[in-house]
């Protein structure tokens, strides 16, 4: 038993970008380690400082705009 140090790339989707050649004919055990997490987090949206605490709320979030009589879907 002897051990060989590979040090593989993956691609955006966290496929090889190249296969290893190992030797024939071998058991071979690996163990992986993450040289860099650069895992991307998500990047908080942040509104343009130009509109910024601009909006306001007119009227109920809940209660529909249009009365319940107007929709064509309960007809």
């Amino acid at each position: 038993m002897y051990a060989e140090k590979l040090i593989l790339e993956t691609d955006a989707d966290g496929l090889l970008k190249s296969m290893p050649v190992l030797p024939p004919n071998c058991q071979v055990e690996a163990i992986f380690i993450v040289l860099n997490e650069s895992i991307l987090l998500p990047i908080k949206r942040r509104p343009s400082p130009v509109i910024a605490g601009q909006g306001k709320t007119l009227g109920d979030l809940i209660e529909p705009i249009v009365p319940e009589e107007d929709w064509e879907c309960v007809k």
